[in-house]
């Protein structure tokens, strides 16, 4: 069993036991009283996790913010998983395809020199498929394959413009188009250009592309 899961797992138990002891009713209408619920949603999460000492913080945290708990959950796991990065987000000219991306404020792009980013100026940062999220599009993306096919260059059907892509390199992650993310999350931007018209040989020799769509 991996670390998720057996962590799912301890919450799972821990959390039934919460939930059938009379305590853990009294704390769950007590929640349901105080905080009410939203969309159906039930605000304290006191009938799931056993917060502790922390109850009272996590109660006024979601009511303070107007959260459910998937939302106050989602921003918590977030901002461990991602510490000391931003989220960016961004989309094609016409506004049909969105995504969000962590990634650094400071980010490092590849200005590569093969034939199809030439013709298109492909610039772009590689990113984990874990950092990446389609908001909306997915079904207003196409996609152009040549040569070996393993590059994935995904366009939306509307304007044309490719805000992001799967690599050769990096099948395992994003291309992000630093110039389709929203203003006013990018710090600085360093250019590294790569001698994609020798790919195999530009790619074999970098110490670090291939790492850069690991988690």
């Amino acid at each position: 069993m991996g670390r998720a899961a057996a962590g799912n797992a301890r919450r799972s138990r821990r959390g039934s036991a919460v939930a059938a002891s009379p305590a853990g009713r009294s704390r769950r209408e007590r929640g349901k009283k105080a905080s009410g619920s939203r969309g159906g949603e039930q605000a304290l999460p006191a009938a799931t996790f056993d917060l502790g000492a922390q109850s009272e913080r996590w109660a006024a945290f979601q009511e303070r913010h107007r959260l459910s708990c998937e939302e106050a959950a989602r921003l918590l796991l977030d901002a461990y998983e991602h510490r000391g990065l931003v989220k960016h987000t961004g989309g094609c000219h016409c506004g049909a395809v969105r995504f969000e991306v962590w990634a650094s404020a400071d980010l490092h792009v590849f200005n590569c020199n093969c034939s199809i980013c030439t013709k298109k100026q492909n610039r772009h940062f590689i990113v984990p498929a874990s950092r990446f999220k389609l908001l909306k599009g997915a079904d207003n993306l196409t996609t152009y394959t040549f040569n070996t096919h393993r590059a994935q260059h995904t366009f939306c059907k509307t304007c044309g413009v490719q805000s992001f892509y799967t690599p050769r390199s990096n099948p395992d992650g994003y291309g992000i188009a630093p110039h389709c993310l929203d203003d006013g999350t990018v710090h600085s931007i360093v250019t590294e250009d790569i001698n994609g018209k020798e790919w195999e040989k530009a790619v074999k020799e970098h110490k670090t592309i291939r790492d850069m769509s690991k988690p």
